[in-house]
């Protein structure tokens, strides 16, 4: 059975998954990579900045969860790309022609565009749906494997509200941001929903998986 799953969500410990400002210099925002520390040093997250070597253990352990079984990937229009780049016809996302996801990839957006076909088996198609009605084309894509919600948080916030996620992994970093975008909002009470479990790692950082019960 298909299942929707969210992986490598990083929070901080006042609830925010991205900073404040986000734009084309600044992805995260005012966050900049410090959400991010724990995954790039891994044997994972080094590839991703263009680097060689890695880390082991725990955290690599959850960040290789990320990739398997994947058919398709859902994700907000914040994280394809800065504000405005609705306003660009040549903006293709920020991954460069080879993007990391290899699979459909569905952007939800209020302007939608015609799909981009890219390297790798990566095509971004764009739709303007209400959380149901895109997991229902996401299902149709990914071929009976599952689909990943890629957040942002927004996004995230919006399936879990929905009920439509199966299992959430999200990090919790140990710094404070005080602004940006927070996960957790009108969420209450959603535990009652899953089985939780809680690892931390040495790196200081704590990995939550939420099944659904």
């Amino acid at each position: 059975m298909t299942r929707t799953r969210i992986h490598n969500l990083s929070i901080s410990l006042d609830g925010f998954a991205a900073g404040e400002g986000q734009s084309l210099e600044t992805p995260m925002g005012h966050a900049g990579h410090r959400l991010h520390g724990w995954m790039i040093a891994t044997r994972f997250g080094a590839p991703i900045m263009g680097r060689t070597g890695g880390t082991a253990g725990i955290d690599d352990a959850f960040a290789q969860q990320h990739e398997p079984g994947i058919g398709a990937e859902i994700m907000g229009s914040h994280k394809f790309g800065p504000p405005g780049w609705q306003d660009d016809p040549d903006w293709t996302g920020w991954w460069g022609p080879n993007p990391p996801f290899h699979t459909p990839a569905f952007v939800l957006t209020h302007r939608p565009r015609p799909p981009i076909e890219m390297e790798g088996g990566t095509t971004f198609h764009f739709l303007d749906a209400p959380p149901a009605e895109a997991l229902d084309v996401a299902r149709e894509a990914a071929g009976g494997q599952d689909v990943r919600i890629g957040g942002g948080a927004t996004v995230a916030r919006d399936f879990i509200a929905a009920g439509l996620v199966d299992h959430i992994h999200v990090v919790q970093v140990p710094i404070v941001l005080g602004r940006g975008v927070r996960l957790w909002d009108g969420l209450e009470a959603m535990e009652a929903d899953y089985t939780i479990e809680a690892v931390s790692s040495p790196s200081g950082v704590t990995h939550l998986t939420f099944t659904r019960s």
